[in-house]
């Protein structure tokens, strides 16, 4: 005999995924403007920001994020490696002053 409904969520809320995937662009823009001047590959993006790297969902989080970052002009990604755009560059150094 079941006492538990099997159509109740019970506990579950759902997470913002659009706040998730802005935290992560913010991840990566920042990783790669502290690294910044030597070029970093998608995967050694991955490993530098993620402790397990066969944790799939945050590989995808940050080649998401790069592709987005890509598309605002905030990154180039060029042969595979991506670096900060110039407008990107001068913008830190504006918020460093």
């Amino acid at each position: 005999m079941a006492d538990r409904n099997p159509t109740d969520c019970g506990e579950f809320v759902p997470t913002d995924f659009a706040a998730e995937e802005i935290q992560a662009e913010r991840i990566v823009l920042a990783f790669l403007l502290d690294e910044h001047p030597p070029r970093l590959t998608i995967p050694e993006l991955c490993r530098a920001l993620y402790v397990h790297p066969n944790d799939f969902n945050s590989g995808d989080a940050v080649e998401r994020a790069v592709r987005e970052l890509d598309g605002a002009g905030l990154i180039h990604c060029d042969g595979g490696y991506a670096v900060p755009s110039r407008a990107a560059l001068y913008f830190a150094r504006l918020e460093m002053d």
